[in-house]
């Protein structure tokens, strides 16, 4: 049993949580029902602890052109007040993480990474510093990260926020943040998350994070509200298409494969930590016509897939399943799987081999569910 445990241990067991170590931590899979939790994240609202993720803060006057050099994105393009997903590889383009930037002001910047990772990324990022005028400060065990998904999380927010900033909520734009005012606390909000739905994730310090958690329960009466743990989190965000660390994502893996190659910034001016690796690797063609490409697959029956499940072409074995499961929004099995490139267009049929029975699944478009607007 991991020994971490976050600031909002007590609320989870009080509301009957069934615990999991994920990345060390221990975490609520479930409370009564994880069918539950998912259907209400689409439907109305769901409230999640990610206080097992990291916050990285680097700040000073080469923040930005450090960013620049250490992930491999364009991060000193970021607007004040904007956020930009990216990825920290090592020198051989191998994915150590892949993460949000928050750009808080001109030198100062948040770094969000993985759970697992928090403590790998936050020491990499302070040897890559050497040379700038950057501090990196890890301020992952003092904060706490609260989450509020689904069609209703702006309804439920307005709650809790002043009149007057009510419109800092409203006009907040997809991948940004604010500071807002809630109980009396000046908070960092952004508008983010990891399940396909408009939703808030918000930064409060871990003394403050168990009435920050009441409160939001009690603005959700009446809206849906419920808890949500890992189980509803991870079929939420494998229905929207979006990458786990561990399962998709690992230092074996490279962006273009992983169809993250947009993500990589080439033509950014001078040099950053696997920018030789993985323009070598895209002038090869991974990922486009040599390698292995991250797909999605719509089951023909009811059985679903899951991680390390193989996947076949005619018998012989073209690839691997990452993640799978049934859908409970779409009613049918999906999954995330590396396939040989030859195979991995859209409407190509493969087999997935499920514990001994071949069974027929279809290459689809990503995501597998989109909400409407």
């Amino acid at each position: 049993m991991s020994e971490n445990y976050t600031a909002l241990y007590e609320q989870h067991k009080k509301a009957g949580a069934s615990f999991t170590d994920f990345g060390g931590w221990q975490m609520p899979l479930k409370y009564e029902s994880e069918l539950a939790e998912h259907h209400a994240v689409r439907q109305a609202a769901g409230l999640f602890d990610l206080s097992h993720m990291g916050e990285v803060w680097v700040t000073g006057p080469e923040a930005a052109a450090f960013l620049d050099y250490a992930l491999v994105g364009k991060l000193s393009a970021i607007a004040d007040g904007k956020a930009k997903y990216s990825l920290i590889c090592n020198g051989d383009g191998g994915i150590i993480d892949d993460l949000i930037t928050y750009r808080r002001g001109p030198e100062k910047f948040l770094v969000v990474p993985n759970a697992g990772n928090a403590k790998v990324v936050a020491a990499a990022l302070s040897e890559r510093a050497a040379g700038f005028d950057v501090v990196v400060e890890d301020a992952s065990a003092e904060t706490s990260l609260i989450a509020v998904q689904g069609p209703l999380a702006e309804t439920i927010l307005l709650r809790l926020v002043p009149a007057e900033q009510h419109s800092l909520v409203t006009e907040l734009k997809y991948y940004a943040a604010v500071e807002v005012t809630i109980s009396g606390q000046e908070l960092l909000l952004a508008r983010t998350g990891y399940t396909g739905e408009d939703g808030f994730e918000i930064y409060v310090p871990n003394a403050d994070a168990p009435s920050l958690w009441e409160e939001f329960l009690e603005a959700g009466e009446g809206h849906g509200l419920i808890p949500a743990g890992l189980a509803a989190r991870d079929s939420l965000r494998l229905e929207a298409g979006m990458p786990l660390y561990g399962n998709e994502l690992s230092r074996h893996v490279n962006a273009y494969a992983a169809g993250l190659g947009p993500v990589v910034a080439l033509s950014k001016e001078g040099d950053f930590v696997g920018k030789e690796a993985l323009a070598a690797i895209k002038a090869a063609g991974v990922g486009s016509t040599i390698g292995q490409k991250l797909v999605g697959l719509k089951g023909a029956g009811r059985r679903a897939a899951r991680g390390h499940y193989s996947v076949l072409k005619d018998g012989s074995l073209i690839g691997e399943v990452t993640s799978g499961q049934p859908s409970p929004t779409l009613g049918y099995p999906v999954a995330l799987a590396y396939v040989d490139v030859e195979h991995s267009g859209v409407g190509t049929v493969v087999d997935v081999d499920l514990r001994g029975k071949a069974e027929p699944f279809e290459v689809v478009p990503l995501p597998f569910y989109k909400r409407s607007k």
